[in-house]
């Protein structure tokens, strides 16, 4: 998001977007929780930064444009009572972001006169777009949301996308438990996805993959 200080606009509602995020993907992790009857008794539409927010997160979301949430780890989460019912609250979060990230493109889609923006990458949103003060608003609203939730899917701690593979598989095997221990237990997920973010400096790893998930979410409204 420092990239975007020159666009003061789109500065802030990047920083809004990924505090929406936080709390978008908290409230529906609880939420399906509840649903499916795996609740850990907190309260479902409190968002909590010292539980939801990950530091590492927080500076990714700084220096590479987007971050993460505090990991839920699957020890967190009963496997007893179904696979599905499990990965569905790590998904959970993801989606609803993504789909609150389409619901305001698809909202700037159909009133705004032109949408040719809509074929840039979704890195270059991250680094702040200049444009009119709605549209700036509404682009770095909705990409942030967009990408926060497609940053999560990626399937490796700590990112939630890794809750989502691990029931999805039968038996985790040594591979599984191995890929916990050094990316989980001992940090080293957060400081790829820390490097990734911060290298090369022009432009990082992390948006280059961002970049490769989201195009077809934007493009679709143009």
């Amino acid at each position: 998001m420092l990239f975007a200080l020159g666009e003061p606009v789109a500065f802030v509602a990047l920083v809004v977007a990924f505090l929406l995020g936080l709390a978008l993907r908290a409230v529906a992790m609880r939420f399906t929780a509840r649903v499916v009857g795996l609740g850990d008794g907190r309260p479902v539409f409190r968002f909590s930064p010292r539980h939801d927010i990950d530091p590492f997160g927080a500076v990714s979301a700084a220096i590479g444009g987007m971050g993460w949430g505090r990991q839920l780890a699957v020890d967190e989460v009963p496997r007893w009572r179904g696979r599905g019912r499990a990965a569905a609250v790590f998904a959970a979060g993801p989606v609803a972001c993504i789909l609150a990230g389409e619901l305001i493109i698809a909202g700037y889609a159909l009133v705004s006169p032109d949408t040719s923006a809509l074929v840039l990458p979704p890195g270059w949103f991250l680094r702040g777009i200049p444009a009119p003060l709605a549209d700036a608003v509404a682009l770095s609203l909705g990409v942030g949301l967009l990408t926060f939730g497609l940053l999560a899917l990626i399937p490796i701690p700590p990112l939630d996308g890794f809750g989502v593979l691990w029931f999805a598989l039968r038996n985790p095997g040594p591979s599984m438990a191995w890929l916990r221990l050094w990316f989980e237990d001992k940090n080293i997920g957060a400081l790829v996805l820390l490097v990734c973010a911060f290298f090369p400096t022009g432009y990082p790893i992390l948006l280059r993959v961002i970049d490769f998930l989201g195009m077809l979410f934007l493009r679709i409204w143009v």
